[in-house]
Formats: structure tokens, C-alpha cells, sequence
């Protein structure tokens, strides 16, 4: 029989799992990246006027990594659930609890209203934020690698990435119409609130379109097949287990991959508002603008990436833009710093081509580590733990070593040392690009984290 994975579905049915894909995850890292711009721009005035600008910015990207810290609960819960139930039902929940966290953003009091329950309120609803985007990410990624062409994976699979620039792209959009038409006073006062409430109009588009697709064929042939097991009296481990015991080192470089591509997004594109209006003096609209110019090449470059991963191999591409990244970050401050908007568009834009290098192979090669029962988990956890270590803390790194030492260099060699992990976890890895996603995981039993009952005995035979 024919493997779900190298069977291509009908063209207009993949079109319309990638649009249901991408529309989620576009709709979710909107919601995510606006609050990171609105902690750059604005939350140290709202929620932490007490505190010393810089001081403040510091607490407000807090509260950002506090987001992040949330991420790796989301990747458990929403793995197990995933690897369970399927990829579809879990994706619905992970985007109406985003949305409706920014939309509570948009709705809440700030400290000149209620004091410090302020801040108390926003962690928390950032806290929901980070857990609904632990989730997010791995379902859409599989949503598609799963049903798509095995032969052209990498680049189907790549649209579901392009959602975190779309996102960008949109959030800094939104943020630099309103900069622009409204005055500082009436942006700090109430404009800021607009972009938040938006998301729920957004949340209800992509809810339409992703409850239009079906569960991937792979996923409901693997359910099928451990239905019939559990009627022979064969259980399945859960997926947490069966992952750190069959697919441990796929984790620990998927880990590994993703700490430069994470700490060089989040320098590229939220450190450098902070950076670029207080340290080369520009201003706040001529930041955003340059990181929406940005974000329109990065969406453009990542399905390319993508495509080329098809055909010379996830790992080389993924070298290319982690190499690019760390070879751009001292040339990237230095067009910074010289001023001009025509260099700090240059500046990010580069930044991001490689980024892209690294971010469109990922959700084909994290998928294609793991056998289809854990894959959910698998994926999410070596995706989504590591960006406690690497993307959350990243702003705040880099704005407590622009204030301790008033300079780049420190925060471009923090990159650089990113980038040399990730160099070593790519090497350890094995390339992926030809593997059957059914097949994944070294036989059936194996893959699927099994252990064999004797009838009648209770005695068990592992895997």
C-alpha cells in the first residue's frame, strides 16, 4: 500500500490545508509580535512608570519572556493532546486561547488605573499567550508536512513559517499606521489598545478557514493502526515517554537548531526597536518601518529556502543561514549605528534573508525526526523548550548589555555564540530529507512507543 506521505494530495486540497496553516499561524504570531513591539514602544510607560526608562523597557520584556516560559507547557499539553486526538482540534484551541488573550490585552487597565495589579494582569495574560503558541506551532507545521508531497516537503511545509513574518508584518504594519496618524500622547493613551482588540476579527477569519480542513492522512492512518493494537492488547506509551525514550537526541538538536535562528529573530527584530531609537537615535517610526520592509523580503525568501532544501538537504541550508547570521551581526550594528533609514533596512533585511535559511527547513526537518504517535510532541518539545534558553531571555539580554556596557559588541558576539551551538547540533544531526513520514522511528513498534501484553500472563516485552 502506498505510504500517505508520498502519495501528493489534489493541489487545490493542499492549497487550502497550507492557506488553513498559514492563516493560523500568521493570526497567532500577530498576537505575539505585537505585544513585543508594544513592550519596546510602550508597556514601560503603562505598566512601569516608575521605574527609569531603560529600567522600565527591562521589566517590560520581562514580562515578554514570561511568555516564553509558558511555551514548553504548551508543547507538553498540547503535544500529548495532538499526538492523541490529532493535529486539527488541538490547532482550534491553541487560536481561539491567543486570540482571546490579546484581546483581553487590548481591554486592560494600566497602572495609572489600578496600580500594580496592572503588570499582575498583563504577565497573566501573557502566560496564556506562551502556552497557546507552544502548541500552535508544532500542529501547523505537521498539518501540513504530513499531507503534503514528500518530494517537495520542505517547501509546502515552509508556508506555515512564513506566518511568523506575515505576523510581523502585520503587527508592525498596524503599530506604524498608528504611529503615524496618531500623536505620541493619544498612541500612549489609547491607540495602542487598537491593534489588540483587532485580533479578535482576525481569530474568527482563521477559525473559519481552519475548521474547512481535514486531519492529516497520516495522523488518522496511524490512529487506525494503534486502535487495532490496543484491541490485540498492545498499549502505547504516551508520547512524552516514547519521545525521551526513542527520539532523545532528535531532541537535543532540534534544541540546539533552533538557539541561533531564535536569539538572532528576536535581536533582528524586537531588540533593534529599543536599540535604534535610544542608542542611534531614531525614531520610533523610522524603526518600524524598516522591520515591516524586513518582514515583506523574510516572507518572500523562506518558501525559496524552503524549496532548496528539497533539493540539497535540510542540514546545508540550515548551515548557510546559522554561518550568515553570525558572519552579519557586527556588520549589522555598524549600519545601525551609522544612521539613515536606507542602512537599518539594509541592516535587518539581511539579517532575516539568512534568519530565513535556518526557519523554512525546520518544520520539515523537526517533523521528519519523529515516528507519527509522537511527532506532535516530539516537534513541539525540541522546538519549544529551547526558546526558554534562547528567544525569551534574547531582548533582555541584549538590553541589560547595551546598559551595562553601553556598546554591540558584546550583544553581537552573544549571537555569535548561538550561532556556534547551533553549528555543532546540526552536525551531530543526521539529514532527514529523504525519509518516509510514515516510516519514521525504526519499525512499527518502535515508532509508535509500544510495549506488548501476554495474554493472560501480565508480563510486558519492550519495544
Amino acid at each position: 500500500m502506498s505510504s500517505p506521505a508520498t502519495v501528493p494530495p489534489p493541489p487545490a486540497n493542499l492549497r487550502r490545508i497550507v492557506a488553513a496553516s498559514l492563516i493560523g499561524t500568521t493570526i497567532e504570531w500577530y498576537d505575539f509580535f505585537l505585544y513585543g513591539s508594544a513592550a519596546a514602544l510602550v508597556f514601560n510607560k503603562l505598566f512601569f512608570p516608575e521605574s527609569a526608562p531603560l529600567v522600565g523597557t527591562l521589566l517590560s520584556f520581562l514580562t515578554y519572556a514570561v511568555g516564553f516560559a509558558a511555551r514548553p507547557l504548551g508543547a507538553l499539553v498540547f503535544g500529548h493532546f495532538g499526538d492523541r486526538l490529532g493535529r486539527k482540534r488541538l490547532l482550534v484551541v491553541s487560536l481561539l486561547m491567543m486570540g482571546g488573550a490579546t484581546f483581553g490585552i487590548g481591554l486592560l487597565p494600566t497602572h495609572a488605573t489600578v496600580g500594580a495589579a496592572a503588570p499582575v494582569l498583563l504577565t497573566a495574560l501573557r502566560l496564556v499567550q506562551g502556552f497557546a503558541l507552544g502548541g500552535e506551532w508544532g500542529g501547523a507545521v505537521l498539518l501540513v508536512s504530513e499531507h503534503g508531497d514528500a518530494r517537495r516537503r520542505g517547501f509546502w511545509s515552509s508556508w506555515p513559517q512564513t506566518g511568523a513574518p506575515a505576523g510581523q508584518l502585520l503587527a508592525a504594519g498596524v503599530l506604524s499606521a498608528l504611529t503615524a496618524l496618531l500623536s505620541d500622547a493619544a498612541f500612549t493613551a489609547w491607540g495602542w489598545r487598537i491593534p489588540f482588540l483587532l485580533s479578535g476579527v482576525l481569530v474568527l477569519v482563521g477559525l473559519w478557514i481552519r475548521l474547512s480542513v481535514d486531519e492529516s492522512p497520516v495522523f488518522k492512518a496511524a490512529l487506525a493502526q494503534a486502535e487495532a493494537r490496543r484491541s490485540d492488547d498492545v498499549t502505547e506509551k504516551p508520547p512524552l515517554v516514547a519521545v525521551l525514550r526513542d527520539h532523545w537526541r532528535d531532541v537535543l538538536v532540534a534544541m540546539g537548531a533552533r538557539m541561533a535562528e531564535n536569539i538572532s529573530y528576536y535581536v533582528i527584530t524586537a531588540f533593534i526597536l529599543v536599540y535604534a531609537t535610544t542608542s542611534a537615535g531614531m525614531a520610533k517610526q523610522t524603526a518600524l518601518n524598516s522591520v515591516l520592509i524586513a518582514s515583506a523580503v523574510h516572507f518572500v525568501v523562506i518558501p525559496a529556502w524552503g524549496a532548496l532544501s528539497d533539493r540539497i538537504g535540510r542540514r546545508p541550508v540550515y548551515l548557510i543561514g546559522a554561518l550568515g547570521v553570525g558572519a552579519w551581526m557586527f556588520p549589522f550594528f555598524a549600519l545601525v549605528d551609522a544612521g539613515g533609514f536606507g542602512n537599518l533596512v539594509l541592516a535587518v533585511t539581511v539579517g532575516l534573508f539568512f534568519h530565513g535559511a535556518m526557519y523554512a527547513p525546520q518544520a520539515a526537518f523537526f517533523s521528519e525526526m519523529f515516528a507519527t504517535r509522537m511527532r506532535y510532541s516530539g516537534a513541539s518539545i525540541g522546538a519549544q523548550f529551547s526558546s526558554v534558553a534562547a528567544g525569551a531571555p534574547a531582548p533582555l539580554i541584549a538590553t541589560a548589555l547595551l546598559s551595562d556596557y553601553g556598546t554591540s559588541t558584546p550583544i553581537s558576539l552573544y549571537v555569535i555564540a548561538a550561532v556556534l551551538l547551533t553549528v555543532v547540533a546540526i552536525g551531530c544531526a543526521k539529514e532527514t530529507r529523504e525519509r518516509d513520514l510514515e516510516r519514521v522511528g525504526g519499525g512499527a513498534g518502535k515508532a509508535a512507543g509500544m510495549r506488548t501484553v501476554a495474554r493472560g500472563s501480565g508480563a510486558a516485552t519492550g519495544s
